[in-house]
């Protein structure tokens, strides 16, 4: 799937969840945003539900994880399993948030970045895919995933 078609699927799918909430500032150190965009830990059973849900958070479009219950997981990017063990919540937080930020080439979009997009759709402009508590959800689920 291109890129552009990619983005188009996005924008068709997921409604912009912050419409309303300003951006919250972070600071990237290296490949991760060591502190919570909220201020709190997340909330990991929100965060699977955001990740299993094709409406949402659309993760299963190209990754596939532990949720069984959800058929036809993507095999475009890696697996969610075991991405607690692989990267720490810093950097799961970083990659939620603008994965392009370390790999330019990615297909995975900035779920919480309004600046420097392509193929936004004019109603979703300035609008992030996430807000910073789902952001928050979804790394508190990513970080249980060690197997």
């Amino acid at each position: 799937m291109s890129p552009a078609a990619l983005a188009l699927l996005l924008t068709l799918a997921a409604p912009a969840a912050s419409a309303q909430e300003p951006l919250r500032p972070y600071t990237v150190s290296g490949d991760a945003i060591a502190t919570s965009l909220t201020g709190r830990p997340g909330d990991a059973a929100r965060g699977r539900a955001i990740v299993a849900n094709r409406s949402v958070g659309l993760c299963l479009l190209c990754h596939s994880g532990p949720i069984p219950e959800e058929r036809f997981q993507g095999t475009l990017a890696p697996s969610l399993a075991g991405a607690g063990a692989r990267w720490s919540e810093g950097q799961l937080r970083l990659r939620i948030v603008d994965g392009p930020r370390l790999n330019p080439d990615t297909i995975m979009p900035a779920y919480y970045r309004i600046t420097g997009l392509q193929h936004v759709a004019r109603p979703f402009v300035g609008k992030t895919v996430l807000t910073a508590e789902q952001v928050e959800d979804v790394v508190a689920y990513l970080v249980t995933l060690k197997e």
